[in-house]
């Protein structure tokens, strides 16, 4: 079995199949299929209520979550989500003499399976799909499977430093990671590996162009300003300049062995826009390290997977 972040296969047509008839969700529940629909209610015991085409799923509290039941995981993480795709395993199907569907539902016993069988074999340096859930200002936290949750601390999401996970990823987006360590199914993210090297980056740039940037902060020798994710270039001072501005920067310079991008500020171009879709330089499933610096570079930055 394939498991997958939440809403990854609510429009699929087997998903469907499944919700759409009392006799879809039996056959669900007889070859124990996780299956996906929105929950539309939690109700005053957080029981969460699931719209089904065919009628009405109830997801009981403790069957909400693993780690509901013992106590280690909060309620909050049933009440936020309403109005969000949830995973489950169908339990059991009654219809009543009027031809209405109920269906008990458990997230806790697809988040189990997902957690035996996928998470806790996951190794450092598996790169694995992900979704962005919600963000705090030490990082972005991400759905790996099944509504299981991980963290991207913020100083992992990229080389180029942003104030804030926001400025990077956008809620709901399916993104791709790193795993660093497996400590017993609780998983460690990193994101920067996969946004290449300075040399990967830099070569999209040349000197003499003028190109448009992010101002990623302010100081006052001079101004940083982002090419790409993994790439930044400091700017000569210049005055009305704001961290999180859109600018054009002429490249004066790129050096390699000191891994720097010299710019020049040309013109004001307003407010950064949403975050962008990601360009990854890793393909496959796996990788063994990562080295960000430069063959000529006195630094030597990087990551080796364990």
């Amino acid at each position: 079995m394939i498991f997958r972040p939440e809403g990854c296969i609510f429009e699929t047509e087997l998903n469907q199949h499944y919700i759409s008839s009392a006799e879809g969700l039996e056959e669900a529940r007889r070859s124990g299929a996780i299956v996906e629909a929105r929950a539309v209610v939690c109700n005053s015991d957080h029981d969460l209520i699931v719209e089904l085409p065919c009628g009405r799923g109830i997801i009981p509290r403790e069957e909400g979550a693993l780690g509901i039941a013992e106590g280690t995981t909060r309620d909050i993480a049933l009440i936020s989500r309403v109005n969000r795709v949830v995973c489950f395993k169908v339990m059991e199907v009654r219809t009543d003499s009027y031809g209405n569907t109920a269906a008990m539902l458990s997230r806790r016993s697809a988040q189990q399976q997902c957690l035996d069988e996928y998470v806790m074999n996951m190794h450092s340096g598996d790169i694995i799909e992900a979704r962005v859930t919600h963000h705090e200002h030490f990082g972005s936290f991400v759905d790996i499977g099944c509504g299981l949750p991980s963290l991207i601390p913020i100083d992992a999401i990229s080389v180029s430093r942003i104030a804030h996970p926001s400025d990077r990823f956008a809620l709901g987006q399916m993104i791709k990671a790193v795993v660093k360590s497996n400590d017993n199914g609780r998983i460690y993210l990193t994101h920067k590996e996969l946004l290449g090297t300075w040399e990967e980056n830099s070569a999209v740039f040349s000197a003499g162009e003028t190109v448009s940037g992010v101002v990623r902060s302010v100081e006052d020798y001079g101004i940083f300003v982002e090419l790409a994710p993994n790439l930044a270039g400091l700017a000569e001072p210049k005055d009305g300049i704001e961290a999180g501005q859109r600018v054009s920067v002429y490249i004066k310079a790129v050096i390699p062995e000191k891994m720097k991008v010299k710019l020049v500020i040309v013109e004001q171009c307003g407010e950064c826009s949403a975050p962008e879709p990601f360009r990854y330089f890793v393909s496959g499933e796996h990788m063994e390290s990562w080295r960000y610096s430069t063959a000529r570079s006195k630094r030597c930055i990087g990551t080796i997977f364990e």
